[in-house]
């Protein structure tokens, strides 16, 4: 596929590029080359303008690759000890991230694994290319819902809660209420996480297919003992119902990776680094951030907002609201801090606290509160 981007074209095939230059262009100038195999394709180079084009990972015959340079080329080198491509232009989808029925063969496990190992210089390019390749492919992901007239919504919580018990039950039909409107974001990872995602990607479909699947769902509680198991339940119940991946967003990390991504995201961010995986998740919210229980993680993902909205200006600050009153009140006291924290400041309209899921969409919905 094609892709342009401003003035910027992306040739994802040896074929694009040979009907590019069928089509009587002389000049490759801001066009980014990506993964090709152009060993065969000396002649059709050196008989074009290659300055100010980008050559992504591509393989060249012997002499080539300098030669581009010595143009007027960006020649970016393969990482071939890398797992994954470092400079896709598209984000993930499930099936690409389980594309064995066998995990540990998996995408999704050999990255892991390979982050697991000692890194050199050159995994560390790796890792770098990767992550931003994910910002770019992200970026143009969201600006795409904007341009549709439709905000963002989060869904944070613990990855601990299992399939089948009642918080799990209640994520995924505050995530297939607030998907109606929005579009619902997650971590990507299990628990509240793939409750919420479920319900979004289920938003279109009855209230009985959601119904139906968490109950196949509860066969198969936790990706502890095997992922497999936990995956292939998830996969036959996505096959099986009517949804909207359009509406779900996942922005997972193998910084995490001993816990697997949900397949109910429609699109799946995943990132090596954490650090930018958390200030992306944050900013890509702008209809706000809903906090269901949980625990570090999710009490980190509440003051990183908080943060963000103190400094904010006014017309930048998304509602943040807390579910569950005696949780956060009692077992974890964040709302206290959070009420301290904003008082007096533009974002105290905006933090809020409550019990059902008739009260986050309206919150949600209003924008700021009522």
């Amino acid at each position: 596929m094609k892709h342009h981007r401003g003035r910027h074209v992306d040739i994802e095939s040896v074929e694009e590029l040979d009907g590019h230059l069928a089509a009587g262009a002389g000049s490759l100038r801001g066009w980014r080359l990506r993964s090709l195999d152009l060993s065969s394709r000396s002649t059709a180079l050196r008989e074009s303008e290659l300055a100010g084009a980008t050559f992504l990972g591509c393989r060249f015959a012997p002499g080539d690759g300098a030669y581009a340079e010595d143009e007027g080329a960006l020649v970016m080198p393969v990482i071939s000890e890398a797992p994954v491509d470092t400079y896709r232009s598209r984000l993930y989808t499930a099936e690409e991230l389980y594309d064995d029925p066998v995990y540990a063969r998996s995408l999704d496990a050999k990255a892991y694994a390979w982050l697991q190992r000692p890194l050199d210089a050159d995994d560390e390019l790796a890792i770098t290319l990767h992550d931003h390749a994910i910002d770019v492919a992200l970026e143009a992901w969201v600006r795409a819902r904007r341009d549709e007239g439709t905000r963002i919504v989060g869904m944070m919580g613990g990855h601990a809660l299992q399939r089948g018990e009642d918080g799990y039950t209640t994520a995924a039909h505050l995530g297939k209420q607030l998907a109606s409107h929005y579009v619902v974001a997650t971590g990507g990872g299990p628990g509240a996480m793939e409750a919420a995602n479920l319900g979004a990607f289920l938003a279109g479909a009855p209230k009985t297919t959601l119904e139906n699947a968490l109950e196949s769902l509860a066969t198969v509680p936790s990706f502890r003992p095997s992922i497999r198991a936990w995956a292939q339940v998830a996969l036959g119940v996505r096959d099986e119902g009517a949804g909207r991946p359009g509406r779900s967003l996942g922005i997972p990390t193998w910084h995490y990776g001993h816990e697997p991504p949900n397949v109910f995201a429609g699109a799946i961010a995943k990132y090596f680094r954490n650090a930018t995986r958390e200030a992306v998740l944050l900013e890509v919210c702008d209809g706000g951030i809903v906090f269901l229980p949980g625990a570090g993680g999710t009490v980190q993902e509440i003051f990183q907002d908080a943060c963000e909205n103190y400094y904010a200006d006014a017309s930048a600050i998304a509602p943040m609201v807390l579910v569950g009153r005696r949780y956060w009140t009692e077992t974890l006291p964040v709302w206290p801090l959070l009420q301290a924290l904003a008082r007096g400041r533009a974002m105290e309209q905006y933090v809020h606290l409550v019990d059902t899921a008739e009260e986050v969409a309206d919150v949600i919905a209003a924008g700021v509160p009522g």
